[in-house]
């Protein structure tokens, strides 16, 4: 066998944590090097299944719980000879003598196991609150598939009602979704004022709606402050709990799914002098090795570099550790392949929308001061006369000078999957907004258009680039001074009269001029229509006659998104009165 162009030399690979990036690592290694030796120990009681399956599982899309085990050890041992020792927890580990010790869960046994090379996989840990009541009985995590049984078990036991999911990222949406497949009362928590903390505030507004209108209750804003015993009175009385929330009255709850994030595993690394970063996971060189030598590790466990900001963060994909796994086996056996960092492409379905996202946000950017522009579109996912097109609301942020892609958001019922994973591309690839411009990207009617959504983004931005176009955002139209600043509506009269921005004055894109002397050249104006592009042209126009104006990106469609009607607090029931201990 040859790796990289050098013999492979039989190692001893110890794999502390069999799911994701351990269970790649070991495929790999084996690939790489027949003659080695490799033990994978694995706390519970599988190893290589797809835990991003659980919640489907849970809400009954995923019929059988087979369907989740990828493989079992008995066929990892027959296709690969690999050495599976499930429910086995490696308790300490001594760099300098290359040994680690090893609890057998089952028996209590502890024995040692010396290692040529050790991965470690060990993950992240559900952040389970230090709050008063969090041991009552009816509160869980989902991290496993024994986290799946217990759940699984006190549904069928309690038959719950109610459910409340503390916490508004990835798993609390999933959760949030199958829960209201089975038929429960779904509320859903959040410390935050919106969910999916990755994304912005008016792109996460798009998804309180789509929460609301399938039943899902939102407090947002509202830190979990603990969990009261199930007091009541007569059918009031919850099989779990009362949840405290901030100010909010307690909510009733059958059944609590904790939702509040991940922690990465480190125990197990501090404990043998593995430095830790700033972020709390085990620091890694670009190689994936450890501080220690002849220690390597992968996955939700460690910190990243961002490849945009080039800071340290923690994101928690599979797909990420995956490739990480298959990296380090190469590494193992010679070879100086680096890690490039995590962009945190992601994506999510939450019950008829796709939410996806790649790259920094706004928040991100403007903490570490990052000059940079946004584009809002709102483009149909495919051509808009083809039967069945849908609305695709996009954001794309790029470097205001150099125009590279900084990151990307896109939510909608169709397309928001390929327009994603386009942009994680293009990102990667080191590209500019102007690029995106000249892609030539797949195009038939039932699937894209001439210009894609992802071409539009790419003018769009090299307009602004460009300086043929000056921007407005929606947050910024409420500051503006009425005295010096002129709104001009140029949509259709029937758009205006489904809602419009207070103050505007509307004159339709094709009147436009032949009533330029409606306009005052005293005040700085700014245009809008539905979603920023023909508004764009009415500033082009307004522009070359001498006004001094700007576009609103976006549009009405993006502003409205934002206002207060649109971002009200669900108001729950009064339930009766609780009282703690």
């Amino acid at each position: 066998m040859k790796a990289n162009g050098t013999d492979a030399k039989a190692k001893k690979i110890v794999i502390v944590g069999g799911v994701a990036g351990g269970m790649s690592a070991a495929a790999r290694a084996r690939r790489i090097s027949e003659d080695s030796q490799i033990i994978i120990f694995e706390r519970s009681g599988y190893v290589s299944y797809a835990n991003c399956g659980l919640p489907y599982y849970l809400g009954g899309e995923i019929e059988s719980q087979d369907d989740l085990i990828v493989v079992t050890p008995e066929a990892l041992k027959n296709k690969l000879n690999l050495d599976i020792r499930t429910s086995s927890e490696v308790v300490s580990i001594d760099p300098q003598s290359k040994v680690v010790s090893v609890k057998e869960l089952n028996t209590n046994k502890i024995y040692d196991e010396s290692y040529d090379e050790l991965i470690l996989s060990v993950g992240a840990a559900a952040i389970r609150p230090k709050v008063p009541g969090i041991d009552l009985p009816g509160l869980f995590s989902l991290r496993s598939i024994e986290d799946v049984e217990t759940i699984q078990s006190w549904v069928e036991s309690q038959n719950p009602r109610t459910v409340v999911i503390a916490g508004g990222g990835f798993i609390g949406l999933e959760m949030a979704e199958q829960f209201v497949r089975r038929g429960l009362d779904v509320t859903l928590i959040d410390g935050k004022d919106q969910v999916l903390a990755p994304i912005d505030p008016e792109m996460a507004q798009l998804v309180h709606k789509e929460l609301r209108e399938h039943g899902v209750k939102l407090v947002l804003g509202q830190s979990i402050k603990g969990f009261l015993p199930p007091e009541g009175v007569g059918e009031e009385i919850p099989k779990s709990c009362w949840v405290l929330a901030g100010d909010h009255q307690p909510i009733s709850a059958d059944l609590v799914i904790l939702g509040l994030g991940v922690r990465p595993e480190v125990a197990l690394a501090r404990e043998a002098g593995l430095t830790i970063g700033e972020r709390g996971g085990i620091r890694v060189n670009e190689y994936l090795e450890t501080s220690a030598a002849h220690i390597w590790a992968v996955g939700d466990t460690i910190e990243v570099r961002n490849p945009i900001s080039n800071t340290w963060t923690l994101i928690a994909l599979g797909g990420p550790a995956n490739r990480q796994g298959r990296i380090v086996a190469d590494n193992i056996f010679g070879a100086k392949k680096s890690y490039g960092g995590t962009l945190g492409t992601a994506i999510l379905r939450v019950f008829d929308l796709t939410v996806a996202c790649v790259g920094l946000n706004e928040g991100l950017l403007q903490a570490s001061k990052t000059p940079y522009e946004t584009i809002y579109l709102h483009p149909s996912h495919h051509a808009s006369y083809y039967p069945g097109a849908e609305r695709l609301d996009m954001k794309v942020l790029f470097h205001k000078e150099s125009g590279a892609l900084l990151g990307a958001q896109v939510v909608g019922k169709e397309g928001a999957d390929k327009r994603i994973d386009v942009l994680a591309t293009a990102i990667k690839a080191g590209m500019t907004i102007r690029d995106l411009s000249e892609l030539e990207l797949a195009y038939a009617p039932p699937f894209g258009s001439a210009k894609d959504p992802i071409n539009l983004a790419g003018m769009a931005g090299t307009n602004v680039l460009d300086g043929l176009v000056e921007q407005v955002q929606w947050h910024q139209i409420g500051a503006l001074d009425s005295g010096k600043t002129c709104l001009v509506d140029v949509r259709t009269k029937g758009e205006r009269e489904r809602g419009f921005i207070p103050g505007s004055i509307h004159i339709p894109l094709p009147e436009l001029r032949n009533r330029l002397s409606e306009i005052p050249k005293g005040k700085e104006i700014v245009t809008y229509c539905q979603s920023g592009q023909r508004s764009y042209n009415a500033s082009r126009l307004l522009r070359q006659n001498g006004y001094s104006v700007r576009n609103l990106s976006g549009g009405y469609l993006t502003w409205n998104t934002m206002q207060p009607a649109n971002a009200r607090m669900e108001v729950l029931p009064q339930p009766v009165q609780v009282r703690a201990k």
